[in-house]
C-alpha cells in the first residue's frame, strides 16, 4: 500500500478544511488583539507615555502573531489552489489595502519614537490606528461577501472569470450585509484589544480600554445576532444537488449546485453545530461582564471564546462550501471539488504534524517570558528597548 492511502482522500479534505479554519481562527485570536489595540490607540491613551504603554503591550509579540496569517495564506495556496486563485483575483484590491496596512504597522512601530516631536508621533499613532482598524473591517467585509456568494465562474477549461469592472472589485464589496459583517469583525477585535489592554496595561489606559472594549463587546454581539437574523430571512444559501462523490477529482464543474431558501438548513442537518453561535454570543456577553468588572485573564479567555464561536459558525454553517458563486452556482468551490491532490494533502499533513506543535510550544514560551504588565516606568526607562 502506498503510504498516503492510509488516510482517505475524503478524510484529508475534511482535515485540511478544519486546519484552514484553525489557522484563520489562530490568526484572529493572536493578531486580533494587535489590530484591536491599534484601533483603540488614539482613544485609550492621551499622553505620549500612555500611548507607548499601549504600543509596547503588543510590540514584542505582533510579529510572531502574524505567523498564523502567513500559514493561513500558505495553506490556501497549497491545499486549495482554486480558492487561492479566485479569492486573490477577486479580492485583490481589498487584499492590497490590507497588506499595505500590515506593511505600515512595523514601520510605525520602528519610526514613531525616533523623533521627539508631537506631530511626528501623532501621525504614526494614526497610522497604527489605520493598520489595525482597516484590516479588521475588511476581513469581515470579505466574509460577508463569501456568505452571499462571489460573482465568478469557470470556463470549460477551468479558467476563473471574475465578473465586473476593476473598481467594482472593491466598491462592489461594500453591500449592506457585508458592511454589517465588517462592523461585527471590527467591534469583535476592538473588544479583544480591550481585553488585552485590561490584562497588560494599568491605570488610565486600562480603565479606558475596559470602557470602550465593553461597548465594543455589546456591538459585536448585537451585530452578530442581527447578521444571523438577516442570514435566516434575507439571504439565500447554496446546496449540492444530485449525486456527487466526495473523493473524486477537483473539478467544480462536475457538481450541480442550486440556491436554497437559507443557509440555516445546516442546523437541521447537523444540530451540533449550534454550539458555535452559542459560544460566540455567550463569550461576547461574558467578555462584556468581565470588562465591566475589571477581571483580566478570564475576560481575555471569554473574548477568545467569542471570536472562536463567531468565526467557526461561518465555516460550519457553509460546509461543505468554501466559496460559492453567485453568478454561476455550478462553479462554486466546495471541500469536495477544490483541493489539491491526495498525495499533496498527505505530505502537507505530515509537515503540519511536525511543525505545528513546534510553533505552538514556541508561542506559549514567548507569552510566558513576556507575561506581566507594561508600565510607564518600563517605557520611559532609557535602559530598556521599548518602542
Amino acid at each position: 500500500m502506498i503510504l498516503h492511502e492510509l488516510i482517505s482522500y475524503e478524510a484529508l479534505r475534511v482535515i485540511w478544511w478544519g486546519l484552514l479554519g484553525v489557522l484563520l481562527i489562530g490568526f484572529a485570536l493572536t493578531d486580533g488583539f494587535d489590530m484591536g489595540v491599534g484601533a483603540l490607540l488614539p482613544f485609550v491613551a492621551k499622553t505620549d507615555a500612555e500611548r507607548r504603554v499601549a504600543i509596547n503591550t503588543v510590540g514584542p509579540v505582533w510579529e510572531g502573531n502574524q505567523v498564523w496569517f502567513i500559514l493561513g495564506g500558505g495553506a490556501i495556496f497549497a491545499a486549495w489552489p482554486p480558492l487561492y486563485s479566485v479569492s486573490f483575483s477577486g479580492f485583490y484590491l481589498a487584499m492590497f489595502v490590507i497588506l499595505a496596512a500590515f506593511i505600515v504597522r512595523p514601520v510605525a512601530f520602528k519610526y514613531r519614537s525616533k523623533r521627539d516631536d508631537a506631530r511626528w508621533r501623532t501621525a504614526w499613532d494614526w497610522a497604527l490606528f489605520a493598520s489595525g482598524a482597516i484590516p479588521a473591517l475588511l476581513f469581515g467585509v470579505a466574509v460577508g461577501n463569501v456568505i452571499q456568494g462571489v460573482p465568478f465562474h469557470f470556463t470549460d477549461d477551468l479558467r476563473a472569470i471574475y465578473e465586473g469592472a476593476w473598481y467594482t472589485k472593491f466598491i462592489g464589496l461594500l453591500d449592506p450585509f457585508s458592511v454589517l459583517a465588517g462592523l461585527v469583525s471590527l467591534s469583535m477585535l476592538v473588544m479583544h484589544g480591550g481585553a488585552w489592554l485590561t490584562l497588560k496595561a494599568e491605570k488610565a489606559v486600562q480603565t479606558r480600554a475596559r470602557a470602550i472594549g465593553s461597548i465594543a463587546a455589546l456591538v459585536a454581539v448585537s451585530g452578530y445576532i442581527l447578521a444571523g437574523l438577516w442570514l435566516t430571512f434575507g439571504i439565500q444559501g447554496f446546496a449540492i444537488v444530485g449525486d456527487y462523490t466526495t473523493s473524486g477529482p477537483s473539478n467544480p464543474l462536475h457538481f450541480e449546485v442550486a440556491r436554497t431558501a437559507t443557509w440555516l438548513t445546516a442546523y437541521a442537518a447537523r444540530p451540533w453545530i449550534a454550539i458555535a453561535p452559542i459560544m460566540g454570543v455567550v463569550g461576547g456577553l461574558l467578555a462584556f461582564l468581565g470588562l465591566r468588572a475589571g477581571r483580566e485573564v478570564s475576560t481575555l479567555l471569554f473574548s477568545k471564546m467569542a471570536i472562536f464561536g463567531m468565526i467557526s459558525s461561518v465555516g460550519l454553517t457553509m460546509f461543505p462550501f468554501i466559496m460559492p458563486s453567485s453568478s454561476d452556482p455550478r462553479s462554486s468551490l466546495t471541500v469536495w471539488n477544490s483541493s489539491s491532490s491526495h498525495l499533496t494533502l498527505f505530505i502537507m499533513l505530515v509537515a503540519a504534524a511536525i511543525f505545528m506543535p513546534i510553533i505552538l510550544m514556541y508561542t506559549a514560551w514567548v507569552y510566558k517570558v513576556l507575561w506581566g504588565k507594561v508600565t510607564e516606568a518600563d517605557v520611559t526607562d532609557e535602559h530598556t528597548h521599548s518602542y
